[in-house]
């Protein structure tokens, strides 16, 4: 059933660029039944609306006013999840990323063989993300097809947005969590694509992303096959783990010999396109982000993984991936990283990059002059980049940026209805409501707010958690 038509008087708060936030006070915003954005008009005294509705004929539309204190940004979008490790968060922290995944993750995963197991454990993914204003997700799911289709009917009931995707690994697992060849795990693989464009035809919520886990765990015929099945299908997304921790580096280029680093490795495969979402790319040399910035690759940048599991801090060189126009998302890793929120994404990616200022070296383009030096230089994020990160940067990483991401007429309304005030219960956010702008504001959230400070979380105009404002 479709959503009847709203209109809400707030202030929005989005991202136009990477260093520009745009602030749009006394907004009166509209959204379709359909969950497009219809119009957006900025500086409505709120006494002013009613006759301005009544012009447009929409005069008995629901109206919402948030309160001084509340505003709207967009969802945020975590462009690197594992759906199966849900249950698993915050073990085996300090461990090197293959120990962490023979000894925690794949004894966890291989639970998922169990599609009353997966269904208890998604339904639990799903309201959880959306409570954090999780508004779109890019998950890896199980190797197992039967769990992974219950992922994909779990989000689309759930209304949360998502890329899903099988997840593909045919040798050095485990045996009770390995897939016997390439065939089947192609076959499984068809068999979800299939189930996904089912259930949502339109891809108005769900679809599908083809997921090689890592070159560790997949045979080149494998990567071969869904190398060929992304020539095939363009409208195919595709993730993977790339140069992520120096135990893996060393661990699949000698499983390649030929090759001498991942990132002519993977496009040797075909598996290296601008649908491509390459997740964590910590340790890269200056030609393998030539090549990423060639090929047009998404990045997606998981701090509180890389700082927690993998084998040492990781600080991946993301003002760099910025300065050469490589999209960049943020990504929660969970269960690599031990938290679940976009919040603590941003939060320690402002960490990471001023650890990787005092202990890298800077890279070579910061003395080439034909490299844009927009923002702050050197290694530093800003406050300004992470959120953009995490709503636009992050829907232009997953291929949803025409639709999401910020405000705009005919974009889908994915919004989070955000609330300073001391009666949400929060402790830690200090709003001083006589003197905070809309953009300090912002600021407290982002760096000292939680999940009781998301009052509302809409996805496509459609309220998926929170009530009354």
């Amino acid at each position: 059933m479709a959503e009847p038509a709203k209109a809400i008087h707030a202030t929005l708060i989005h991202s136009l660029s990477p260093t520009l936030l745009q602030i749009i006070p006394d907004a009166l915003i509209t959204v379709s039944s359909s969950g497009t954005i219809l119009t957006l008009q900025p500086n409505i005294p709120f006494s002013n609306i009613h006759n301005i509705l009544a012009e447009q004929n929409i005069e008995q539309i629901p109206l919402t006013k948030l309160s001084p204190g509340q505003f709207l940004i967009p969802g945020f979008v975590d462009t690197h999840n594992h759906a199966p490790q849900w249950m698993q968060r915050g073990l085996g922290q300090g461990m090197h990323i293959l120990d962490w995944l023979d000894g925690i993750t794949f004894p966890n995963e291989a639970k998922f063989a169990d599609a009353s197991y997966a269904e208890n454990v998604y339904e639990k993914l799903v309201r959880g993300m959306l409570r954090q204003g999780v508004t779109t997700a890019s998950y890896y799911g199980s190797l197992h097809g039967e769990a992974t289709r219950v992922l994909a009917s779990t989000c689309l009931k759930g209304g949360q947005r998502a890329l899903i995707g099988k997840c593909n690994m045919d040798r050095n697992s485990p045996s009770f969590y390995c897939e016997a060849s390439a065939e089947e795990s192609i076959s499984a693989t068809r068999s979800c694509i299939q189930h996904i464009r089912t259930i949502d035809p339109e891809g108005s919520l769900v679809k599908p992303v083809l997921t090689p886990r890592f070159a560790i765990s997949c045979t080149a015929p494998l990567l071969q096959s869904l190398g060929e099945m992304a020539r095939e299908d363009p409208s195919l997304a595709i993730q993977t783990h790339f140069n992520e921790a120096a135990q893996e580096i060393n661990a699949t280029l000698s499983l390649f010999p030929e090759f001498t680093n991942e990132a002519d490795l993977y496009s040797s495969f075909g598996l290296l396109t601008p649908r491509s979402i390459l997740a964590h790319c910590t340790i890269m040399t200056s030609y393998e982000i030539h090549k990423l910035q060639d090929l047009g690759c998404g990045v997606a940048h998981c701090p509180t993984a890389n700082m927690t599991v993998g084998g040492g801090f990781m600080a991946a060189p993301v003002k760099e991936f910025l300065r050469r126009g490589i999209n960049v998302g943020l990504g929660t890793d969970s269960g690599g990283g031990y938290s679940s929120s976009m919040l603590n994404a941003m939060r320690h990616a402002l960490i990471t990059s001023y650890a990787r200022e005092a202990l890298y070296p800077k890279f070579e383009s910061e003395k080439d002059e034909s490299v844009s030096k927009e923002g702050n230089g050197g290694e530093t994020l800003s406050l300004e980049e992470v959120f953009y990160m995490a709503t636009k940067g992050g829907a232009k990483v997953v291929g949803f940026d025409d639709r999401v991401g910020g405000f705009a007429v005919g974009m889908e309304f994915d919004a989070l209805v955000i609330d300073m005030r001391d009666d949400r219960d929060g402790v830690n956010v200090p709003l001083d409501e006589e003197s905070d702008s809309a953009e300090r504001m912002l600021e407290k959230f982002v760096m000292t707010g939680d999940d009781r400070n998301i009052a509302q979380v809409y996805v496509r105009g459609k309220l998926v958690h929170g009530g009354d404002v």
